[in-house]
C-alpha cells in the first residue's frame, strides 16, 4: 500500500514483526461515515486484517468497495444484506462479500457483535457509502 493510502491509526508491521494481539491494538473506525464498527487493524503488503466490534443495536449503512471481504462472526449475531441476499451471522459463521457488491448489516443480539475481517489491500479498509 502506498504511503498516501495508509490507513490512519492502523498497525503496519515493522521488519521481523510477526505477532500482534488484535484486541490490544489501537482501535480505529471500520467505516467512519457509514458504520459503528471499530477495532484493531493490521495492514500487510497484500492483506488487511481486523478484529472489529459493533455495539448492540447499531448498524452499518449500505456501502461497497472494490476489494473482496471475508467476515468471521465471533460473538453476537447480525443480520447482513449482501446484494439481494439476507444472511444471519451467528458465532462461527463465515461471510464472503464479493468486490463492488453493496452490503450492510445490523447487530440483532443484545450483546455486541465481534467479528474478524480480512480484505486485500487493493482499496484499503474503508468502503464507499451508497
Amino acid at each position: 500500500m502506498s504511503e498516501e493510502n495508509r490507513i490512519p491509526g492502523a498497525t503496519y508491521p515493522a521488519p521481523n514483526e510477526h505477532h500482534f494481539e488484535l484486541a490490544k491494538l489501537k482501535s480505529i473506525a471500520g467505516g467512519p461515515d457509514y458504520s459503528s464498527a471499530h477495532g484493531g487493524c493490521v495492514v500487510g503488503e497484500r492483506m488487511i486484517v481486523a478484529l472489529m466490534r459493533m455495539p448492540a443495536g447499531t448498524l452499518s449503512e449500505p456501502h461497497s468497495h472494490p476489494n473482496e471481504q471475508w467476515v468471521f462472526q465471533i460473538e453476537g449475531t447480525s443480520l447482513n444484506f449482501i446484494g439481494d441476499q439476507e444472511i444471519e451471522a451467528k458465532p462461527g459463521s463465515l461471510i464472503y462479500i464479493p468486490s463492488n457488491v453493496v452490503h450492510h448489516g445490523r447487530v440483532t443480539s443484545s450483546e455486541d457483535s465481534v467479528f474478524f475481517t480480512v480484505k486485500d489491500t487493493s482499496h484499503g479498509l474503508y468502503g464507499i457509502k451508497k
